[in-house]
């Protein structure tokens, strides 16, 4: 068996996986057929023009079910793993998937309100997804400190921390790079500007703004990574139950003495 073969670590490795061909797609393309700077657009930026906005919207979408579905596995992983008495882990933990289901909304949101469409409506999408995003990485990482030694070792915590602190840092230099741009140019339609120049004013405050874009980006993608091993470690069983209290006549059946309880149904009846 692979080692992506094992357990539910196929969750956390595609999210990785399908969210970085997701920007780096979307990139190549704009910038080939010129509708983004090949110097570190904005990550919208790669998403604006046909075709490369419906490639972008598309994978985007799946990222974000992706995202969801592995954190809400991770959500029931550590509702496993904890007892009823540890209630701040508990309240971290619902915390941190409220965080996740925020952050995966605010995606969908950037996926289908792009740059060109509403533009309020995709900064206030973006928004979603880097504010609870950073907050989901911080809470994940306060309980690992609070669950180690237990249940992973010192390296996986020593890599969420450093992850933490790198997408703190990244959403920090956004922030404060796109106010001091938007005070650099005032009426200018900076949100819609998609090409830059050198020696424009506010050329570096973009640059550096698109760069933290960029880097928060990767940083939630790597913390995931930090999700592998644990995710190796679950296994997904399925159990079907069948619930009736009605009693169906099916008179191909009547005859057959070992239908118990008075139930006729077709699945017990061997009609599949």
């Amino acid at each position: 068996m692979w080692w992506f073969q094992q357990g539910l670590c196929f969750l956390p490795v595609a999210l990785v996986t399908w969210s970085s061909a997701t920007f780096l797609i979307s990139y190549t393309t704009a910038v080939v057929l010129g509708h983004a700077d090949l110097l570190v657009p904005y990550i919208s930026d790669t998403g604006t023009e046909v075709p490369e906005r419906c490639v972008f919207g598309f994978m985007l979408s799946i990222s974000a079910f992706l995202g969801l579905g592995t954190m809400y596995v991770r959500y029931k992983q550590v509702q496993a793993l904890i007892s009823a008495s540890e209630s701040g882990l508990q309240l971290l933990n619902y915390s941190g998937l409220l965080m996740g289901i925020f952050s995966t909304v605010g995606m969908c949101v950037v996926a289908n309100f792009q740059k060109s469409d509403v533009m309020s409506i995709h900064l206030l999408g973006a928004g979603l997804t880097f504010g609870p995003g950073t907050l989901y990485i911080l809470v994940q990482t306060g309980m690992s400190y609070r669950m180690q030694p237990r249940f992973h070792g010192r390296d996986i915590l020593c890599a969420r921390v450093a992850v933490g602190m790198w997408s703190l840092i990244s959403i920090i230099a956004l922030f404060v790079s796109s106010v001091v741009m938007y005070d650099d140019l005032p009426g200018v339609n900076v949100a819609a500007k998609l090409h830059w120049q050198p020696a424009e004013r506010g050329f570096v405050a973009h640059q550096i703004s698109a760069t933290a874009e960029w880097s928060l980006a990767f940083s939630f993608i790597c913390f995931f990574i930090t999700y592998i091993q644990d995710f190796q470690k679950i296994t997904l069983r399925v159990q079907s139950v069948l619930q009736s209290n009605h009693l169906y006549n099916y008179p191909h059946y009547e005859e057959r003495e070992h239908v118990q309880h008075g139930e006729r149904s077709p699945l017990l009846a061997g009609t599949m």
